[in-house]
């Protein structure tokens, strides 16, 4: 049987090892681990001993292990390799095989003690080779502690613009570097045009409540979004879902139990915005036709606080038949479809074939005010609805109805995929 023994280490230039675990590296014939490992480790290894460079892609290093055949195999790895390290991608390879774990501290650990600061309810984040959605979460949740990971794209400096250009900026941020190695890592608050070195992690604190008990703007998560603080397209009021309807149709979303949200038709984005404040969890992948909305989209999240959202220009049925698009694009479990030009039919045949099992598609629909002795007058959209549910075998739910002011009342349509 094949065994992994997998060791952490820090940075500094001569590690030091229990004598069990120098024991053990003294007798192993097979080690592993990154190139600056290797330079960490290479006085300490016996001679002969044969080295498998962990580099991209893994499957060669993959292949490589498993040339070994049986006999135990130490791999070096940074920090805890347990915490969003080695050990855990090792274990997903290799299911069978023997593993031992020997932790060190990790850098968010050694950056919190550096700053003596209890870190038992640290928000960790990881942006090394993955996406801000994490991070984004955790700026609209309010986390009061976040540990960030950082790579070469996700760099201090970048984490910093994202907060800031997002209205993040309550918090106080500080940048450690190459934590572990007593003659090289520093450990200071983030500042402007500063060099940070690599390896780094960041580790960013909420300011709490001045005296007074003043808040900032993103102190707190709102409920309902005002239709009136935001950009709207060419200043036309009707081209936005009012709040009340907006909170409605979030509810036929059935939202907590969802994972993606597709925004069709976003125009302004209100519904992507709200959703993604009031959901931090969600993907939402904003769809729109006007090459305008996307600065206003923008502009709007922004505004609101709501990193994250991707928006896609374009007529929605083209995008679709884009491989090189819709690649990069999650797919559903929710769709909201706020504007259709017209091609109901194609746009939800589209989503349907995108959408699991009990998928949800909701739409709005407005309805004439003359209500006869049974229903009112049903809308060309609202026909067009009930035709492509049919074609589609989706399965109607009752639909809800509201009515503001003077205007006329709309219909929250909702559609779930079979199954």
């Amino acid at each position: 049987m094949l065994t992994f023994v997998v060791v952490g280490i820090t940075d500094a230039p001569n590690p030091h090892f229990a004598p069990e675990v120098a024991e053990l590296i003294g007798s192993a014939q097979v080690f592993s681990g990154g190139r600056r490992h290797h330079e960490l480790v290479a006085h300490l290894l016996p001679p002969g001993a044969q080295w498998i460079d962990i580099v991209v892609p893994l499957q060669g290093v993959w292949e490589r292990y498993r040339a070994v055949g049986s006999g135990t195999i130490v791999v070096f790895a940074s920090g805890d390799p347990l915490f969003y390290g080695f050990a855990v991608t090792l274990r997903r390879e290799f299911p069978d095989a023997a593993m031992r774990v020997v932790p060190a501290p990790n850098s968010l650990q050694m950056l919190a003690h550096r700053l003596c600061l209890p870190y038992h309810d640290m928000r960790v984040v990881s942006l090394t080779g993955r996406p801000w959605h994490e991070l984004d979460r955790a700026l609209i949740e309010r986390a009061p502690m976040i540990g960030i990971l950082t790579d070469r794209d996700h760099t201090p400096a970048a984490i910093v613009g994202r907060m800031r250009d997002y209205g993040y900026t309550d918090y106080s941020v500080f940048v450690g570097e190459r934590l572990g190695n007593p003659e090289l890592e520093r450990v200071r608050p983030y500042a402007d045009g500063m060099e940070v070195a690599m390896p780094n992690c960041v580790m960013a604190i909420r300011e709490r409540r001045g005296s007074e008990g003043a808040t900032t703007a993103r102190q707190c998560r709102r409920y309902g979004l005002p239709e009136g603080e935001f950009a709207l397209l060419d200043g036309r009021e009707k081209m936005i879902t009012k709040m009340p309807v907006r909170l409605l149709t979030l509810q036929a979303l059935d939202l907590p139990r969802r994972r993606v949200l597709w925004d069709i038709g976003a125009c302004t984005g209100s519904v992507s915005i709200e959703a993604r404040l009031l959901f931090p969890h969600l993907r939402v992948e904003a769809f729109e036709v006007r090459p305008e909305c996307e600065d206003i989209i923008g502009r709007n999240a922004r505004r609101f606080g709501t990193p994250g959202i991707n928006v896609h220009i374009g007529d929605f049925c083209t995008l679709c038949e884009d491989a090189a698009t819709m690649s990069k694009v999650a797919a559903p479990d929710a769709v909201f479809i706020g504007g259709h030009g017209g091609q109901l039919a194609a746009i939800m045949s589209k989503v349907v074939n995108r959408l699991p099992a009990g998928g949800v598609v909701v739409m709005n629909s407005v309805t004439s005010a003359v209500v006869d002795s049974l229903t009112p007058h049903r809308a060309p959209s609202r026909q067009m609805w009930d035709e492509a549910c049919r074609a589609l075998g989706l399965r109607q739910e009752p639909p809800m109805r509201i009515q503001l002011n003077d205007n006329n009342p709309i219909e929250i349509l909702k559609a779930v995929v079979a199954g």
